[in-house]
C-alpha cells in the first residue's frame, strides 16, 4: 500500500493533465462548452418526463427530480465506463514510449467523468430551487451513494479496459449492455410500477441502491435501510478490489495488443 500511495503522489501530476486534457478534448469547439454539462441533464429530463409522464402516468410526485436524478447516477456510469474501456488502446503511443502506471489512464477518464458529475448535481439543485421542491438537511449526505457511485464505476472500467485490449469486439457490445441495464435500472419508472419477480431482478442491481440511496438523501428526505445500505457500499467496494486486480494482472500484457 505504501508503494501504492508514493507511486500515486509521484504520477498525480501526470494525472492532473491528463485530466485536463480530457476535459478540453470533450469541448473543443463548443460554443458553449462546459455549460452543456448543465444543459444535457436538464434538456434530457425535460424530454423524457414529459413524454414518460404523460405515456405511462406514473403516480410520482416531483417526476422531473426523480427523472433527473435517476439521470444524474446512470448517466455518469454508463460515460465513465465507456470511457474508462478504451483509454488503454486511446493511450496505445504514450504507453509504447515511457512507463506510466496505466491505471492512471483509466482513473483520469473517471475523474473527468467526475467533474461532469458533479456539474450534473449541481443541475439537479437548482432544479429543484426553482420547483420549490424542498431542500432537506440530507441533501448533504448525497456525497455517500456518489462515492459508492465513482468507485463501482472505477472498477468497473478497469475491468473493461483490462479486456477491450484484447477483445475489441467487447467495445461494440457494451453500448447494448448499456441499454439493457438502464431499463434494468429504475431510472424511469418506480419500483411500484414491476411485476414482483423482476422487482427483486432489479433490486439485486448495484446501481438501483445507489439511486435509491441518492433519490432519499437528496429528494425525499429518508435515510436508507440495512439492505440499501449493505448494497450500496459492498458491492462497490468489491467491485473496485477487483477492478484494480484484474487490472494489474493483465497489464503486462498490454503492450502486445495496442
Amino acid at each position: 500500500m505504501n508503494t501504492f500511495i508514493a507511486n500515486f503522489n509521484r504520477y498525480k501530476p501526470l494525472l492532473n493533465e491528463l485530466v485536463v486534457r480530457d476535459v478540453k478534448t470533450k469541448y473543443r469547439r463548443s460554443v458553449l462548452g462546459v455549460l452543456w454539462t448543465l444543459l444535457n441533464p436538464l434538456l434530457m429530463m425535460a424530454v423524457l418526463s414529459v413524454v414518460f409522464s404523460n405515456l405511462f402516468k406514473f403516480d410520482i410526485d416531483n417526476y422531473p427530480l426523480y427523472l433527473l436524478a435517476g439521470q444524474v447516477v446512470f448517466n455518469f456510469f454508463s460515460s465513465s465506463t465507456t470511457m474508462d474501456m478504451t483509454t488503454i488502446i486511446d493511450n496505445a503511443p504514450l504507453i509504447k514510449k515511457v512507463y506510466v502506471p496505466k491505471y492512471m489512464f483509466v482513473l483520469s477518464r473517471t475523474v473527468s467523468s467526475a467533474i461532469n458529475l458533479m456539474a450534473s448535481f449541481a443541475a439537479l439543485i437548482i432544479v429543484m430551487l426553482c420547483m420549490r421542491a424542498q431542500l432537506h438537511y440530507t441533501a448533504i449526505l448525497g456525497v455517500l451513494p456518489i462515492m459508492a457511485l465513482v468507485a463501482f464505476s472505477l472498477g468497473i472500467g478497469l475491468i473493461l479496459a483490462s479486456f477491450a485490449v484484447k477483445f475489441r469486439d467487447i467495445i461494440h457490445l457494451y453500448s447494448v449492455l448499456t441499454t439493457v441495464l438502464m431499463y434494468m435500472t429504475p431510472v424511469i419508472y418506480p419500483m411500484s410500477s414491476l411485476p414482483r419477480i423482476i422487482r427483486y431482478i432489479v433490486r439485486i442491481n448495484p446501481l438501483t441502491s445507489i439511486l435509491e440511496m441518492f433519490r432519499g438523501f437528496m429528494i425525499y428526505g429518508v435515510m436508507p435501510d440495512i439492505f440499501t445500505t449493505l448494497m450500496t457500499v459492498i458491492p462497490s467496494a468489491v467491485v473496485l478490489a477487483l477492478g484494480f486486480r484484474v487490472f494489474y494482472k493483465n497489464q503486462d500484457n498490454f503492450i502486445l495488443y495496442v
